[in-house]
């Protein structure tokens, strides 16, 4: 006992300090939630147990199974098409399939209720008037704007899946289709699971389309706990239970994991080979690459651009160009800061020498697996108590009245994002530094530079690419956030996802087509950009 800590002593230095400051720093929310779990529920729990929380229990259950079927039957099923077989346009479906990422799954759910409404293209054009204002509409909506996840992380891996093991299941006498079930699914496994996780968290983080749809969920709850019944206990309570959903989803997937090997050589690898198809199989196969296309993309945005065409008078205006800004200086500054901390729990990780401190480090990335009104909740508690300490303290000291300086302002808000998202900008960073690996920075080291200008000359320019995605995609997410900006955000502070959402609320649907619309266009670039970053992977 004596030796260990006294090995911890020795090995401790200030960048580990300065890593656990990090970690703490980004872990505040998580511990707020399990610690005022002890204070005890609100006093409309009982009568919440009873009346909602089935509902919600039910709906959440729902959408979790609903959303599974069609995001996997859509994301594997496109991937294998473009991967392994010649289709017309398969070139153009590669990055078209992807582009749903560009739609927050809201303002789908917005498009759609338009479309298929009354007056709408469908009522219009085939005489039908559909409801899809209930549960199965809202698992339609999110299994199209979220089965890209799948799609992506199949794909990436079938277009890197060798040729030969499919030759020799062919040679033992198994035809393509079950080569396909009995062999190449099960090798994808970890890849469709891994995106079947990020849709899982998607949909429980889900609240605009929800709350559009009538649908109550355990997110549409914790707004109600905290704004109508004005229970933060309660809301506690119920972003407990959340958290432990999605934390027992990620657990049960890793140990089911565990219990199968997964390998693939590099020797004698051949490339995916592509066949190609009668005529009837190739229309069948476009028909179901296509599908997911329409659904997901053309047809939301070709309904955003019509109401965008009769109602930009009214809604372009000088305000709206304010918020547009607003959103803007927010997702670059949010990405910024999320860039940097993810930076420097990577470097400090490595620098740090204390080996119990390596797998804490992840905890730190946790944020992206947590809803972001659970988020929101547990930043509000303590920043509270900070703030009116912080009033009460330079008004009895120096006589000095001040407002609140967290809560309720952008630093509030920003700290909110850097927890939510530095996942996204950790994960394609840690793969650039693992890339370029140890031992430049050592010669660096060897030649007498220290660790911050060898990061600064050395380093960072080898990582531009990884940086530059990890910004991007972080930039995309905060434009697109709701719940958590709902929450968070100042009164003199809007954003386009907020604005879109006041519209639609207010039964404005149409008005709210021309902030959807430029969230949707921003998204669009860096989903680009990501189709061909898996393009260059596959060549």
């Amino acid at each position: 006992m004596k030796k260990s800590y006294q090995n911890i002593r020795r090995d401790t230095n200030k960048w580990s300090i300065l890593l656990l400051t990090i970690i703490l720093f980004l872990s505040i929310p998580i511990l707020t939630v399990f610690i005022n779990l002890f204070y005890g529920p609100g006093e409309t729990w009982s009568h919440l147990l009873e009346t909602l929380l089935p509902t919600y229990v039910q709906n959440s259950f729902l959408l979790i199974l609903g959303t599974s079927c069609l995001t996997l039957f859509f994301g594997i099923t496109a991937a294998w098409v473009v991967s392994r077989y010649k289709i017309p346009f398969r070139k153009q479906a590669e990055w078209l399939l992807i582009l749903p990422l560009a739609i927050p799954s809201y303002i789908t759910a917005y498009a759609y209720a338009g479309i298929v409404d009354y007056g709408g293209f469908v009522h219009q054009v085939f005489g039908i008037k559909m409801d899809v204002m209930n549960p199965v509409g809202l698992i339609f909506v999110l299994s199209v704007s979220l089965y890209p996840y799948v799609y992506v992380a199949s794909r990436a891996f079938f277009v890197n899946q060798s040729n030969n093991i499919i030759e020799a299941s062919k040679l033992l006498g198994a035809n393509e289709k079950k080569t396909f079930f009995k062999l190449i699914l099960p090798l994808a496994r970890p890849a469709f699971i891994g995106g079947l996780i990020l849709v899982l968290m998607e949909v429980l983080n889900d609240y605009g389309a929800a709350k559009y749809y009538g649908v109550n969920t355990f997110t549409t709850g914790i707004f109600r706990a905290w704004f109508s019944l004005e229970e933060p206990e309660t809301a506690i309570f119920l972003s407990a239970i959340l958290v432990s959903i999605i934390f027992s989803l990620i657990i049960l997937e890793k140990r089911q994991r565990k219990r199968i090997g997964y390998f693939n050589s590099a020797k004698n690898h051949q490339q995916l080979e592509r066949l190609k198809v009668s005529k009837r199989v190739r229309g069948i196969f476009l028909t179901l690459v296509f599908i997911p296309i329409f659904t997901g993309f053309v047809f939301p945005v070709i309904q955003l651009c019509y109401w965008t065409f009769l109602t930009y008078k009214e809604v372009f205006t000088s305000e709206f160009v304010s918020i547009a800004v607003q959103s803007l200086l927010l997702a670059l500054t949010s990405a910024f800061f999320t860039v940097f901390f993810a930076l420097m729990l990577i470097k400090f990780s490595q620098w740090n020498r204390l080996k119990l401190l390596f797998p804490v480090t992840k905890i730190g990335t946790l944020g992206y697996a947590i809803p972001g009104a659970v988020i929101a909740v547990g930043i509000l508690i303590p920043t509270l108590s900070i703030d009116k300490w912080m009033v009460t303290f330079f008004k009895n000291v120096f006589d000095f009245k001040i407002g609140f300086i967290i809560n309720g302002t952008i630093m509030g808000l920003v700290y909110a994002y850097i927890i939510r998202y530095i996942a996204v900008a950790f994960n394609p960073m840690e793969a650039g530094v693992l890339k370029i690996g140890k031992s430049l920075s050592e010669a660096s080291k060897v030649l007498g530079k220290n660790n911050w200008l060898t990061l600064l000359k050395i380093e960072i320019p080898l990582l531009k690419p990884a940086i530059l995605s990890g910004f991007i995609l972080v930039f995309v997410d905060v434009m697109k956030e709701l719940p958590l900006t709902l929450i968070l955000k100042p009164y003199h502070i809007n954003t386009l996802a907020v604005k879109a959402y006041e519209y639609a609320s207010d039964e404005l649907i149409a008005e709210a087509s021309l902030p959807s619309l430029l969230i949707v266009v921003t998204g669009i670039f860096p989903i680009i950009f990501l189709n061909k970053l898996i393009s260059k992977s596959e060549k």
